[in-house]
């Protein structure tokens, strides 16, 4: 059995397009655009965001803050636990369970290279369960590249990955390898 799919009427489908061409538009432009009134807009706009349609998404333009984002494609026997173990990691933008033999997609961002590097070589290899991780680094994008980005206020005295990993005795870190982790306050680097 396939997918189901939400149906989408006309005039649904051209409020998205107008939203995601102009996230600012007024809903008396878009009323104007698909022929009803204002009001009417309102609803149908509620009700695409009740069915998660239609999500306001605020983040930041990677193409404009010189931050390098890495796509790093995994081996792993254990996609939620390495899902997991990321999910609140400043540098962690989203993971995808992929299909293939390498089953798991994760985009890194950070300041450097050499950093995001370092979270490979420190946290995804020697992961017990990792057979092998593949990095690259994304060059350009064709749009704009907006995605929120977890900002950390304040320091944790532990990395919110739970590994047991200390900064200040990491010779990457040591080396100016790599910038550390923004969560725990021994960040060096510029964005966070």
């Amino acid at each position: 059995m396939g997918k189901s799919y939400i149906k989408l009427d006309k005039k649904d489908r051209i409020i998205i397009s107008l939203t995601h061409d102009n996230q600012d538009i007024s809903q008396e432009e878009i009323a104007k655009a698909v022929n009803l009134s204002q009001p009417s807009v309102a609803i149908r706009i509620k009700k695409l965001k009740e069915k998660g349609l239609l999500e306001n998404v605020l983040g930041v333009n990677l193409n404009k803050v010189g931050l390098n984002v890495a796509m790093v494609r995994v081996t792993t026997t254990n996609t939620t636990r390495i899902l997991t173990m990321f999910r609140n990691c400043p540098f962690f933008l989203n993971g995808f369970v992929i299909s293939g033999k390498e089953n798991l997609c994760l985009l890194l961002v950070g300041d450097d290279v050499s950093s995001l590097e370092s979270i490979i070589d420190n946290h995804i290899r020697p992961d017990k369960d990792v057979q092998s991780a593949d990095f690259n680094i994304i060059i350009s994008s064709i749009k704009d590249f907006v995605i929120p980005i977890k900002i950390p206020i304040g320091s944790l005295n532990n990395p919110p990955c739970g590994l047991d990993h200390k900064c200040n005795e990491c010779p990457a870190y040591k080396n100016d390898r790599c910038f550390g982790c923004p969560a725990t306050g021994k960040y060096k680097g510029g964005f966070w």
